[in-house]
């Protein structure tokens, strides 16, 4: 059977997909828990990486190297930064980039990195079959680049810093990192954010109001997007 690795960032990111399969086993590597139960024709190893994209780096790789993951889907919340995205909205990246890379001291563009790239495309396929599921259940699925850093965006002039030179439509702290792992390891991978915060003045309030409902939209799409899966 072909694998699946699902990873959120934090346990309310994945509590939901934990609940839904009820029967897992615990395996425990590299100071993480991993939960791996089968779901039709697949087997599914979950995790929640803890924030950040060096822990993000380090669940995906032993997704891909350990579990030998045939696919890696990310699912969680992320700020947005588009005007017409909301809080509940689910986001399917087309690309990732990372906002706070910054060698542009040695003529790189932002978020340039040598011998890698500016963006990270995520995997066609999977996309296809997210948009599938998301049209199944009459969900206005957006989608577009996600910038990713290591620092939550609470600020309207870093929001709009991000906006101007990444084009992202949202932020986070993760989806890049799943990235670059997964297309070095040759792994196909899919990245979905449900909103949780408008990214400015006020996103600290609105994470911690909608952060366990966004999780739980996000959750409940991922379970789609596997039952639309062959």
């Amino acid at each position: 059977m072909k694998t699946i690795g699902i990873i959120g960032a934090m346990r309310e990111e994945i509590t939901p997909l934990l609940d839904f399969f009820k029967e897992y086993n615990e395996i425990q590597i590299g100071g993480n828990i991993f939960y791996v139960t089968t779901y039709k024709n697949y087997n599914i190893v979950i995790a929640y990486s803890k924030i950040g994209k060096i822990h993000a780096s380090l669940t995906c790789s032993t997704m891909g190297l350990h579990f030998n993951a045939d696919y890696i889907i990310f699912t969680g919340v992320a700020g947005g930064l588009s005007n017409d995205l909301k809080v509940g909205d689910i986001v399917l990246a087309s690309s990732l980039c990372q906002y706070d890379v910054d060698i542009s001291a040695f003529g790189h563009p932002l978020g340039f990195i040598p011998e890698s790239k500016l963006y990270i495309d995520t995997d066609s396929n999977l996309n296809e079959i997210a948009k599938r599921a998301a049209n199944k259940q009459n969900i206005e699925l957006k989608y577009g680049i996600i910038a990713s850093g290591d620092s939550f965006i609470s600020d309207k002039d870093k929001k709009q810093w991000i906006i101007d030179n990444f084009k992202a439509c949202a932020v986070e702290m993760e989806g890049a990192s799943i990235a670059v792992v997964s297309s070095l390891l040759n792994i196909p991978f899919c990245i979905i954010r449900a909103i949780s915060d408008s990214a400015d003045d006020n996103a600290d309030v609105s994470f911690d109001e909608f952060l366990e409902d966004s999780a739980k939209k996000s959750a409940s799409f991922i379970i789609s997007i596997l039952d639309e899966m062959e």
